[in-house]
């Protein structure tokens, strides 16, 4: 039945207004009705009667976030309508009942549910609907479209059954699909006909690190082909694929997102012009070939010849439809079709001339295949920049595109070189004129963004930021900046300032240091969840200097922990926890192997070898964790502090022991670096690597610190690190002897150690820090501050007050009390800890924490 929300104490005032009916009520539907409610166009100020026909059982949701579904949100976090927006403007919203004629002498409309509306003003956003090639078996079993949140609940409830999923379509929407199949546990190929990914928003350098980008994520990529037929078995369900190439898939999931078209079908019926190709023809104001009737968003053709498929055209066309509605003058005739999005996890961006196509252009490039990073700029003769293609690393994005068309004040090249390469840039949002807009999907400049002091402030006024999300980033860097550098609300400090505190003042206690330098109304409360981790780092690091216990969980020390270093292992998604021993250098005797192998056997843990030339092992209840480790500990390994912010590993190659081309003992070095630094604690996780020779095995320029072997004895790297924003290390020093490396990576650990902030990763330090890479080379190589014999003293500490954190708890029963599940039920496991089997080993049974299945709905049609 359809739902309508319209309150009916505004029927008699809005009587005698203009009716005005809203045909579809997707995103860009209700960016229309805000449009109006700001203008005063609504019920309850009794200027206008507005109804909204909505096709789909639910109201507007951002249907940009819709593979978010995947990843836990609900369709209620979805919405996009604001608790009580309906019921405010007295808009009547009629969910399932779309419209199925318009009468445009009559001026009226009449919906599925055989009601009938009169119109004065009739608006269409009826949106588009997923192109599904007509191939043979495209209506078998099994294939989906990838539109509405029904067809997601669809795809999910069908991938119970499947082991193979294949897309058709290698755009935006099909990479997504994509994604969400993998993430449903299907083995999943994508079927695109161009000869690359994402051909309309990247060209075929950005296409080619995308695919080398998502193939590593084990998804089969077939570029160059198109589908010929969907085979179906006896059942009539989808079995197989043909391709154009001869070839052919086993799949019994298909997803068509091959591209959309404009839902145009009720503008032809009721005699609207449309264009040859789709699309009801509309003039600067969104007006039809009908005055009485607009269109708007992906239905319209717009005056400049264009269907625009994105949501940031749509909303323009929404808030010109309503301001000529209002009696005011207001035109689109056109839009930016820039666009950033997170497709797999990997940042993609286009801007302006992404493909080159302006005469004249010039290209500047930085490609590196090995992180999967591809930029390119297009620089005008004159120098202006013309747009740019941005895969991997997409950062920049929002500081780039409102710079489209003006002349760039650095050297491009300055703009796609990684950190650590070449000249630093200062470029940021603060450079761009005050009519720049940052936001493209509400088209907010960045005068208008600079008349707010708060986040939440510019999206409430301005709405930027609450479309796709890309420009959050550059508004935080355009608002005000807090003149408070405190840690958080309990201290005024920063970070290194509680370090030094803690070091001079040899303060051993939390709330120690709280009530003698917390901010006054912190004194003698619990603290928080920001400085009491941070807190408890700086003292287990400082731990043997001042004279603080150095085991974590002893006393007050224990509820300042964050949660994995509650139970010495990290937590994983089902409750369980893993089990990650030392292997120093990755180098292990056949007897310890042994020992791994067979504790989980026995405890029946799932095993891992991991890139850090380590082994672990998931599966463990909470109360299992000592049995294990008694295990591990008298067969002579120790705690891997994979929980920890600490040292992890020291990855090294073979060396000269046994490859041919290695010039020192890498391995050796390796160990000796790993038992110095164990259980070193520091801002954030440290990872270090040892290569042999330059041929660079180990990966050590892509460490915190790295080591490569020279003829000459050993270069030293630092700041590096690999993840979302990969890092290429800084050459710190080069050819030092065994010795002297030590000194210098003891000094470096440990002036980071001294002056980064909370959660700062080595790399961000080095940027950070000022005078960068040549003032921590002063520091750490020329003493220039005096502080070298501190640093190496405070490391000599650190090594001698070393304690095995798990060989402390097993030998100790007070501290093994902490290590059960329910305080109450000491000897009763977690019952929510269950496996399932998987490739001989198990995973997590996570059904048992999931929800209530959902009904599935499936609908006529698509969405409006």
């Amino acid at each position: 039945m359809p739902v309508s929300t319209f309150p009916t104490a505004h029927t008699s005032t809005a009587a005698a207004a203009p009716t005005i009916v809203v045909v579809g009520h997707g995103m860009v539907g209700q960016r229309f009705l805000e449009a109006l409610a700001d203008r005063g166009l609504t019920a309850t100020a009794g200027t206008a009667r507005v109804v909204v026909l909505c096709e789909e059982p639910r109201a507007a949701y951002d249907r940009v976030q819709l593979t978010s579904y995947f990843s836990g949100k609900t369709p209620e976090d979805l919405s996009l309508v604001e608790q009580g927006f309906m019921e405010r403007h007295g808009f009547e919203l009629r969910v399932g009942d779309p419209a199925e004629s318009v009468d445009r002498e009559a001026r009226t409309v009449t919906a599925r549910s055989g009601e009938t509306f009169r119109y004065d003003t009739l608006v269409l956003a009826t949106g588009s609907y997923p192109f599904v090639p007509p191939v043979p078996g495209k209506d078998s079993e099994g294939c989906f479209v990838y539109r509405t949140i029904e067809d997601l609940l669809a795809i999910e409830e069908y991938a119970k059954t499947a082991t193979t999923g294949a897309v058709v379509g290698g755009g935006l929407l099909g990479l997504e699909a994509a994604g969400a199949l993998k993430g449903l546990g299907l083995e999943t190929h994508v079927v695109e006909f161009a000869p690359r990914l994402m051909p309309v928003q990247v060209d075929e350098g950005g296409g080619a690190a995308l695919l080398r980008t998502i193939e590593n994520m084990g998804l089969s990529v077939h570029t160059g082909v198109g589908t010929q037929e969907v085979t179906a078995g006896e059942d009539g369900s989808v079995n197989g694929m043909s391709l154009s190439d001869g070839s052919s898939l086993a799949t019994d999931l298909v997803v068509f997102s091959a591209g959309v078209r404009p839902r145009d079908q009720l503008a032809r019926d009721c005699g609207l012009a449309v264009g040859q190709r789709g699309g009801v023809i509309v003039d600067d104001a969104c007006r039809t070939s009908d005055p009485a009737v607009f269109a708007i968003g992906e239905c319209a053709l717009a005056s400049d010849g264009r269907v625009y498929g994105l949501v940031a055209p749509g909303y323009e066309m929404a808030q010109t439809a309503a301001e000529v509605i209002a009696g005011k003058e207001a035109a689109f005739t056109g839009a930016d079709l820039s666009t950033k999005l997170k497709l797999l996890g990997v940042d993609v961006a286009s801007f302006g001339d992404a493909h080159g196509t302006s005469e004249g252009c010039l290209d500047v490039v930085y490609a590196d295949s090995r992180s999967g990073v591809y930029k390119k700029l297009v620089i005008g003769q004159d120098g202006t920049l013309l747009g740019g293609v941005l895969v991997g690393d997409a950062d920049q994005y929002g500081t780039l595109r409102p710079m489209t068309g003006t002349v760039l004040p650095v050297a491009p090249e300055q703009l796609v070189l990684p950190a650590g390469v070449g000249a630093p840039v200062t470029l940021g949002p603060s450079s761009l004129p005050d009519e720049a807009v940052i936001c493209s999907c509400h088209n907010v400049t960045k005068g208008a963004i600079c008349e707010h002091t708060t986040l939440p402030e510019v999206k409430k006024c301005t709405k930027a930021g609450t479309g796709c999300g890309s420009c959050v980033k550059v508004i935080g860097q355009l608002l005000p900046q807090s003149q408070d550098k405190g840690l958080c609300g309990c201290f005024s400090y920063t970070r290194s300032e509680l370090y030094e505190i803690v070091r001079t003042l040899e303060i051993t206690s939390y709330a120690e240091l709280l009530d003698s330098h917390g901010r006054e109304a912190a004194r003698g409360g619990d603290g928080c969840e920001v400085c009491k981790p941070t807190v408890g780092s700086v003292i287990a690091s400082l731990a043997p200097t001042v004279g603080a216990s150095g085991y974590v969980l002893d006393g007050e020390q224990a509820a300042l922990q964050d949660t994995n270093d509650h139970f010495l292992a990290n937590l994983q998604r089902n409750g369980s926890y893993s089990i990650v021993p030392r292997i120093p250098g990755g180098e292990i005797t056949p007897e310890k192997l042994i020992v791994i192998g067979e504790v989980a056997r026995d405890f029946g843990l799932y095993t891992k070898i991991t890139g850090g030339q380590r082994i672990d092992l998931f599966g463990a209840r909470v109360d299992q964790l000592p049995l294990i480790w008694t295990r591990l500990v008298d067969a002579g390994f120790e705690s891997g502090h994979a929980y920890g912010k600490s040292l992890r590993t020291v990855k090294s190659c073979v060396g000269q022991t046994w490859c041919r081309y290695g010039v020192q003992d890498s391995v050796k070095m390796a160990i000796d670096l790993e038992l110095r630094y164990r259980g070193l604690r520091s801002p954030h996780k440290l990872k270090s690597a040892v290569s042999g020779c330059a041929r660079e095995c180990a990966e050590a320029r892509g460490k915190d610190f790295g080591i490569i072997a020279t003829a000459g004895g050993w270069n030293l790297y630092v700041g590096g690190n690999g993840g979302a924003t990969p890092r290429h290390a800084d050459l710190l020093a080069q050819d030092l002897s065994d010795a002297e490396l030590v000194r210098l990576i003891d000094r470096f650990l440990m002036f980071y150690i001294r002056t980064a902030d909370r959660l700062e990763r080595t790399s961000t330090w080095l940027d950070r820090i000022e005078g960068g890479l040549e003032h921590v080379r002063d520091v750490v190589v020329h003493d220039s501050l005096g502080l070298c014999d501190e640093l190496e003293r405070l490391m000599a500490d650190h090594v001698r007050g070393y304690r095995d954190e798990w060989a402390e708890t097993i030998n100790d029963p007070e501290r093994l009390r902490r290590f059960v599940t329910f305080v109450n039920a000491p000897d009763a496991p977690d019952p929510s800890v269950k496996f399932v089997p998987e490739r001989d080993q198990v995973k997590p049974d996570l059904d048992i924490l999931a929800g209530p299945v959902l009904a599935i709905r499936t609908l006529e049609g698509t969405a409006s």
